[in-house]
């Protein structure tokens, strides 16, 4: 079990949404850690060398938000349920 929960967008270079949903989660991540919880943040690129399996199987949902390698939410964020998931 990880330390702390962790939250990974899927996205790829040039990807409209994946740059807002980026924002959103920069500042959904900004207010938690506010109130001291801390979590892990981690952007990938599906497209990215060695990343075949991800572009396979979520290259056409991005963006994707995985929590905890589990997938959330995808072509937006659910800020609501991810924040309550989070707080669980």
């Amino acid at each position: 079990m990880a330390a702390f929960p962790t939250v990974t967008l899927l996205t790829r270079e040039g990807c409209g949404m994946c740059a807002r949903a980026h924002e959103e989660l920069t500042e959904l991540l900004a207010e938690l850690a506010r109130d001291q919880r801390t979590v892990e943040y981690l952007q990938v690129d599906v497209d990215a060398p060695g990343n075949n399996e991800l572009r396979a199987e979520y290259g056409d949902m991005l963006p994707v938000v995985l929590l905890d390698g589990e997938q959330h939410s995808y072509w937006e964020v659910d800020a609501a349920r991810l924040r309550a998931d989070l707080a669980a």
